[in-house]
């Protein structure tokens, strides 16, 4: 196994991580930003008021992407597994 592809990788491995946790990332960027508004328009400091709907966000997004997120890395291991003798060598 080269330099080179060892490089493609651990780039390819760490492309798919990021392409998987992108959209819950954003979820929870944009219901963070979301709750933390209606935080300061209400003047509601409560800790739950903050955290249960970030969690209920979390949940459903990862619910409604979670057949999408099991696709892409089927696909990522197969065609891992697919090139495993290129890289035994």
């Amino acid at each position: 196994m080269t330099p080179d592809s060892t490089v493609d990788l651990i780039r390819q491995s760490l492309m798919t991580g990021f392409w998987i946790a992108l959209p819950l990332l954003a979820v929870g960027f944009v219901a963070g930003i979301f709750i933390s508004l209606l935080q300061i328009v209400t003047s509601i400091q409560d800790a739950a008021f903050g955290s249960i709907p970030r969690l209920a966000a979390f949940l459903v997004a990862f619910l409604l992407l979670a057949p999408w997120m099991l696709a892409r890395l089927i696909g990522y291991t197969t065609s891992l597994f697919s090139d495993l003798g290129r890289f035994a060598r």
